[in-house]
């Protein structure tokens, strides 16, 4: 009898086993909001900030376990009508978001008291424009990008933590007609701050660019600017995030945000610092608006509205991961809209 019970557990334990849920690889959390969130940060793991509509910061300290809302900056005046789709943190206690909106309700905002309080670091001196990202090297050092006005692309920086902005005037920064970035994750933007290196993607009706402050530069222009046709055409299409594994190998993702189920166009791969660009062979199962590189992980992953993928080979194939909606990538953390939350499971990634 002991053989064919061993038998009968085996078989019910299998089918135990297959009925039992895989697991998950994105972890969803409790945000305590039901914002759009665009913005994330990830100091550490254990801390890390998040932001989106509404005027909606938000804050952890245990690793997402909870999430603590913030104040809203300028709660008396329009604050709660800012949508911040960028947010980049030092500690716990030291933080900027970037609001995105037409003309002066763009605005960078700082705390340093954990967020119980904001001060106002930058409007929008632009009338007609409208941010795109920002990316911080230390608390002196800041660039925003953002749409064109009057035919050239909004660069600004500061070395003083904001005290004063300089505007670039580079001819090298003019548009195409309906050009524009993208502020779908504070990602549109990339810059090499050891050697003051700087690139953006775009999107247009004519086509996706690439520009890049260049490196020796000619008389004329700072910046050089490379047509990126394997991204598709259109007013919601282009490259919508751009990140790097060392200053060599480069990702830029996008496609079309109104066609989130669309695999054509969504990313492609340069091994040389962004002056070369080849299309995935195998592209991301969709649109997507985020990549980072995991040096933990040796892998790629990158998000959008209709899910997740990783890449192993820097690029040049890609691997679903998942199928939620989101916007926005900090490892260990993914967010999205309503509120979403989640943190990277990585016993739950495919094996190679």
């Amino acid at each position: 009898m002991q053989p064919i019970r061993l038998v009968l557990f085996l078989a019910v334990a299998s089918i135990a086993a297959a009925q039992s849920p895989a697991p998950t690889v994105w972890q969803m959390q409790d945000s305590g909001t039901t914002a759009g969130l665009r913005g994330i940060d990830s100091v550490n793991g254990t801390i890390a900030w998040a932001s989106g509509t509404g005027g909606t910061v938000l804050k952890t300290t245990d690793g997402g376990a909870h999430w603590q809302k913030c104040a809203v900056p300028d709660a008396d005046k329009d604050g709660a009508t800012l949508d911040f789709r960028g947010v980049q943190a030092w500690d716990a206690t030291t933080a900027i978001v970037m609001a995105s909106g037409p003309g002066e309700m763009s605005r960078l905002y700082k705390t340093t008291d954990g967020c119980r309080t904001w001060t106002l670091l930058y409007a929008n001196p632009d009338k007609d424009g409208f941010w795109d990202s920002i990316s911080v090297a230390d608390r002196d050092n800041l660039m925003i990008l953002g749409d064109p006005v009057d035919g050239r692309f909004s660069v600004f920086d500061t070395a003083d933590g904001g005290k004063s902005w300089h505007r670039e005037q580079d001819r090298g920064l003019q548009s195409k007609k309906e050009e524009g970035g993208f502020a779908a994750s504070n990602s549109s933007l990339l810059v090499n701050w050891a050697d003051g290196i700087a690139a953006f993607g775009t999107g247009s009706p004519s086509g996706a660019q690439l520009f890049r402050e260049c490196d020796p530069c000619s008389r004329d222009a700072m910046w050089i600017v490379l047509a990126m046709p394997s991204f598709p055409k259109g007013g919601a299409a282009g490259i919508f995030s751009l990140n790097y594994r060392d200053w060599r190998r480069w990702i830029a993702v996008g496609g079309d945000y109104t066609k989130p189920n669309e695999s054509v166009g969504t990313a492609a791969w340069s091994g040389d610092s962004g002056r070369h660009w080849i299309a995935s062979t195998t592209p991301p199962h969709g649109y997507r608006s985020a990549v980072q590189w995991s040096e933990s992980l040796k892998l790629w992953i990158t998000a959008g509205t209709n899910g997740s993928d990783i890449s192993r080979d820097d690029g040049k194939t890609w691997q679903p991961l998942d199928n939620g909606n989101w916007n926005a990538l900090s490892l260990p953390f993914v967010v999205g809209p309503n509120g979403r939350i989640a943190r990277l499971n990585p016993a739950a990634i495919p094996k190679p």
